[in-house]
Formats: structure tokens, C-alpha cells, sequence
């Protein structure tokens, strides 16, 4: 691998001239994944489904990962890339509790971290094929923000990645934005959740088993995976649906 490990080019391969070749196009990919601001913290959503081209492949994929105590981020786009991601932040984290100097680092910093990671394979050529939003909180405030492949950035009270940032994001700005800041648990989860069965709907790439995770002044807490109920009786109304 001319002295260059495969952990700096987790998504090239090497031809037979020695030159690296990198992915154009992410096969094992993950959609939507849905996040908002509420009285008591921040709210994330993702589904369990990670599609091999169009085919729904993996079921019981987790796009939601901790990092450290107070912070969460959920990934779309290539699994593997996320995957390196996570190994990345992971490494980030032992690396500060080993230096055991009583400093932590908070959401903001995990943020920024996350940023310079994406723009600087950006900067050369050879992307990670996801979209991020990280959510958590630091010195008692909620924080939620977005990175993509480019490094781009942006913090809001409502967030979407993949095709929730077309379908669900105008719910959530319809439902949430307005009042993230009396907006109770409950009134989060019944938004996410109908936010999910409509992209379950109308994404081909989503699936109904979800997972949901949330941060508090308590921690972190993720859900098991649960299937949300779907009707499809409303179909039957639609030109050209069935035989």
C-alpha cells in the first residue's frame, strides 16, 4: 500500500499501478435521519435500514452513536465511511480520557471536530459520503448542527438529512421550530414519529423499524429499535396504485 494504510483510504482501492482509485458512489447506504430541539433537550430519529443499491438489505443498521456523555450524532449516506467516522471518534475520545487533565470535550468542540474531518478529505478528493447532525448539550443549553460531505455546517432548531430534508423538514418547521422551547417529550416523539410514517410513505429507501435517541441534563439515552404502525388503506384512493 506504499507505506499508506487502508485506514487513511477507507473508500479507495488500489489498481495495479499503485495509484489509489476512490468511490464515486456509496452502495450500502442509510437515509433520513430526523432531529429537533425541545424543552428538555434535543431529539434524534433514524430507521434501521441500510440499502445495498436499491435493495433493503440490512435491517437492523444503528445510525445513531454516543459520543461521550453528552453528545450523539446521527449519520446518512455510506455506511463504511460512517463507520470509519466512528472509529475516528472513538479514538478522539480515548485518546482525551487517557490524557486525564479533567478538561471533556463538549458538543461544540466533538462539532468542529467532525467539520475539519469531512472538509478535509473534501479538500482532497476523496469525500466521506455522509451527512451528520450532531446534537447535544453544553453548559445547559440544547445544540444541534449539520455537516456534510463538502464540510459544510449549520446549526437550527429543526434538522433532516437525506429525503426527510425534502418531505419531513417542513413538518418539522410547521410543528416544532416555533416552539422548541415549550415543546413537552411527548409532543417530540408523536412529531418524529409521524415524521418517520410519512417518509416511510413516500422514501423507497426508508423502513418503519426506527430507532430513537435523546439527550438530557440526565445523559444519553438511545431506544431499542421498535416498528412504528402504518395504514395503507389511503392507497386504495390514488390513481394507479395496485392492479
Amino acid at each position: 500500500m506504499n507505506g499508506i494504510s487502508s485506514f487513511e483510504h477507507p473508500n479507495s482501492t488500489v489498481t495495479a499501478d499503485g495509484t489509489y482509485k476512490h468511490t464515486t458512489s456509496p452502495i450500502v447506504t442509510g437515509t433520513s435521519v430526523l432531529a429537533l430541539k425541545y424543552k428538555d433537550g434535543v431529539m434524534l430519529t433514524a430507521d434501521c435500514l441500510a440499502s445495498y443499491g436499491s435493495l433493503a438489505r440490512f435491517r437492523n443498521v444503528e445510525r445513531l452513536h454516543p459520543v461521550g456523555k453528552n453528545t450523539i450524532i446521527g449519520a446518512s449516506g455510506d455506511m463504511s465511511d460512517f463507520q470509519h467516522v466512528q472509529n475516528q471518534l472513538n479514538g478522539l475520545m480515548l485518546s482525551e480520557h487517557v490524557t486525564d487533565d479533567d478538561q471533556v470535550l463538549g458538543t461544540k468542540s466533538i462539532y468542529k471536530y467532525l467539520s475539519n474531518i469531512m472538509y478535509n478529505r473534501r479538500s482532497k478528493v476523496n469525500p466521506l459520503w455522509n451527512k451528520f447532525i450532531v446534537a447535544g448539550l453544553e453548559d445547559g443549553e440544547s445544540f444541534l448542527g449539520f455537516v456534510d460531505l463538502y464540510g459544510t455546517t449549520y446549526k437550527s432548531p429543526v434538522m433532516a438529512t437525506g429525503f426527510g430534508a425534502h418531505i419531513a423538514l417542513p413538518i418539522l418547521r410547521k410543528y416544532a421550530e416555533a416552539r422548541c422551547d415549550t415543546l413537552t417529550e411527548e409532543e417530540a416523539i408523536e412529531i418524529l414519529d409521524n415524521c418517520m410514517r410519512v417518509l416511510y410513505y413516500r422514501d423507497a429507501r426508508s423502513f418503519n423499524k426506527i430507532q430513537r435517541a435523546k439527550v438530557t441534563a440526565s445523559g444519553i439515552e438511545i431506544t431499542a429499535p421498535y416498528s412504528l404502525e402504518t395504514n395503507w388503506d389511503f392507497a386504495e384512493s390514488i390513481i394507479g396504485y395496485g392492479a
